[in-house]
Parts: C-alpha cells; structure tokens; sequence
C-alpha cells in the first residue's frame, strides 16, 4: 500500500497507537460491534463461548466481561451473562431450560411480567405453566411433574413480600435431580441485590438479578444478570443469549461498574430508611397490615430472620379495609417527596398502589395495597411527607 494515503482514508486508518501504561480506577469503556482478529487463523480458531478471546461485540468486550466476573463474585458464583433488562434475563432462563412439553412452577407472588411470560410461555408454546403457593416451602414435593424443569422463586415477593423457604424448595429438587430428574432452581435475587440472601449457600441453581435497582442505583439504566456456578448451564444460558440476540451497550455497562463500589453502603442506608419509615406507619390508624420482612408479622419473617442479612428499601402497606381504592390513590397523588413510579433501588423514594386481589389468586386481604420504595432521603422528611398524604385520605 502506498505511503501516502488519501485524506478520506486518513480519516478512517491512523498509524497512532496510544502509549502503554495508562492506569485508572473506572473500567474502559470499549464500543464494539465488530471485534477484529490478527489473521484468518484466530478469526477461525477462536470459540464465542470461551471468554478468554473476543469474537463480536453481540459475546462480549473486555468491559462486559468486568461487569459479568464482578457480578459472579458478589453473588458467590461462577459465571454471568448479561441481558438488556431484569425480564430479559429471566426470559433467557426460560428459554434456555423449557422446551415443548416441559413444566415450570412460578410463585403466585412473582414479578408480574415474570406471571405473563409464564401464561405467554403456556399459550403459544407448549410448556405447562403452574402457580404455587410461595409458602409451600418441602410441599413443593406434590407439584413436581415428571415433566418439571424449572422452578421459579423469588424473595421476597416484590408486591406482598412473603419470605419463602428456599432451602427447603432446593432440597425437594436436588432430591428429584439426584433420582435422575433434570430440575433447576431459579431465584429472582434482585430484591436484596446478592448483598442480603446468599443465593447459591442456599441451593439455588441460577441466580436472575435486575441491575435496573441497586447495581447501577440512579434509576437510569436498564439491564439484567443470570449468574450460575455450574459450566454447563452456562452454556446453555449462552445459546439462548446468542440465538434470542441479547445485547448491552458499553455505556450502560459502565454505568453498572461505576455503581458496585458503592451499592453495600446505598443498600444499607435504604434499609435502615425503610425500616424507620416502615415502623412508623405501622403506629397509624389507617394502616392494618405492614408488609416488611424484617417484622415478626410479615409472611415468612422466621424465614427472612434465619436466612437473610438485611433488608434493603422496598415493602408494602395495606390499608384499612374502610378506605377505598379512590381515596388510597389520592393518597398516593398527595405525596410530595415520593414520586409514582415502578422499580426500586434508586436514590428518589417512590409509591405505586396496586391492585392486588387481582394480581393474586391466593389473596385473601381487603384493604388497598400500597408499595413504598424509600430511597436516600432524610426518613424524617419522608414520615412527614407521608403524613401530610394520608390527610387526603378523609373525605373533603
């Protein structure tokens, strides 16, 4: 190629090569979709699922690959795959265990979209959908088909928050595994983010997080994690990523980075908000029921007190039953500090009021369900912003 190349293909191709040596905290950033190779020899000899080597941006970059090892430590695993969302990484699961013909059992308190990919899952692709009790705890034993390979868990329930017994779920199917019947455990960890429930101590196979909440913890990212110890789920959970086409931006994966050092301390101080807010409102009149699982009268508290280490900002309230939906909404439009939104984990505390006898088959109460998020306000700005709300609860 000659010397001197023409100003348009100057632009493109530079000779300049930055220095070695460079060092600094924050993770690079590296923005690539195609990765280039040396020769056709390492273009032909390298393998998209061995993460030693990079083969297209789609499996993975050196800033990828730091968010995926950093996110398998924290939880106690092995290996991770990163997904564009929370659901996105629990529809890879799906997707890469349930086949035609296979069954799957899904808390009745699950994540509601979560529910609709279950009932999705059901209608257009042959794969029986079950709901069980979240409290069933050893009784899951009687739900297991000869079909069944996956069962869902989450704790708590992100709406109603009951605890369930996890160990006692993973023992029902490591039992069933142990006698040739191929079952995992899948647990949607996000809401103590890895830091207060150990996952995988527990028994629990594969591990969905929403790096939405407290990995990236400023309400501006969207992205999901499945971390398992076992090799060969991974490859599993890699066809599905590579066929489905999941994809994060480097940008966003940055984002995550760049909030991990400081998630133990946020987490905390959610926690300790929440609970302040939370003890609170179970002194008010207007409130029959705090659904918090740090107290004694929370569904599966026992469970939380043996298993858990923290509590993180996320609970709810149900109300007394005198009031109406009509009235709890105009609480809710009354709140000041706190903003209506869906998600948790962000610094702004939030409230979404929900209707939950008709989320839950299993659902007995009769009061309004209201789900606070505390975020990293003063507890006492927020009880006072509350209180002013609730004064919208009497009639004009």
């Amino acid at each position: 190629m000659a010397d001197r190349k023409s100003f348009q293909t100057a632009l493109i191709h530079s000779d300049y090569r930055a220095p070695e040596g460079f060092a600094a905290f924050p993770a690079p950033i590296h923005h690539a979709s195609t990765v280039l190779f040396e020769n056709v020899a390492a273009l032909r000899s390298r393998n998209w699922q061995d993460k030693t080597s990079y083969t297209y941006g789609l499996h993975g970059t050196p800033t990828t690959f730091t968010l995926e090892a950093r996110l398998a430590e924290i939880e106690g695993g092995e290996h991770c795959v990163l997904a564009p969302s929370g659901l996105a990484a629990i529809a890879m699961v799906d997707f890469a265990l349930l086949k035609t013909g296979d069954d799957v059992l899904i808390p009745d308190n699950v994540y509601n979209p979560n529910r609709e990919l279950g009932r999705w899952l059901a209608q257009d692709f042959g794969v029986s959908a079950r709901f069980y009790d979240p409290m069933i705890g050893a009784g899951i034993a009687d739900l297991i088909q000869p079909g069944t390979r996956l069962i869902w868990t989450e704790a708590p329930g992100s709406v109603s928050m009951e605890v369930p017994d996890i160990p006692a779920i993973c023992k029902v199917a490591q039992a069933r595994r142990a006698a040739g019947q191929e079952i995992h455990v899948a647990i949607d960890n996000t809401w103590s983010a890895g830091i207060a429930f150990r996952a995988f101590d527990h028994g629990v196979d594969i591990v969905m997080q929403a790096l939405t909440k407290y990995q990236s913890g400023a309400s501006d990212v969207l992205m999901g994690a499945v971390i398992v110890r076992d090799k060969a789920l991974l490859h599993r959970l890699e066809l599905a990523h590579m066929r489905i086409g999941f994809g994060v931006s480097a940008d966003d994966t940055y984002l995550v980075l760049r909030g991990l050092p400081s998630m133990k301390l946020r987490f905390d101080a959610h926690d300790a908000g929440a609970r302040k807010v939370a003890a609170w409102l179970k002194t008010r009149p207007e409130i029959a029921r705090v659904l918090h699982p740090a107290f004694e009268d929370c569904p599966g508290h026992e469970t939380w007190k043996r298993d858990f280490t923290g509590a993180g900002g996320l609970f709810s309230v149900v109300f007394d039953e005198q009031y109406v939906e009509e009235q709890t909404d105009r609480f809710v439009d009354s709140l000041q500090l706190f903003k209506i939104g869906y998600s948790w984990g962000g610094s702004n505390s939030l409230c979404v009021p929900y209707r939950i006898q008709s989320m839950r088959k299993q659902w007995s109460g009769k009061g309004q369900l209201v789900r606070f998020n505390i975020g990293l306000e003063d507890p006492d700005d927020l009880i006072a912003d509350v209180e002013q709300a609730l004064s919208a609860l009497r009639p004009a």
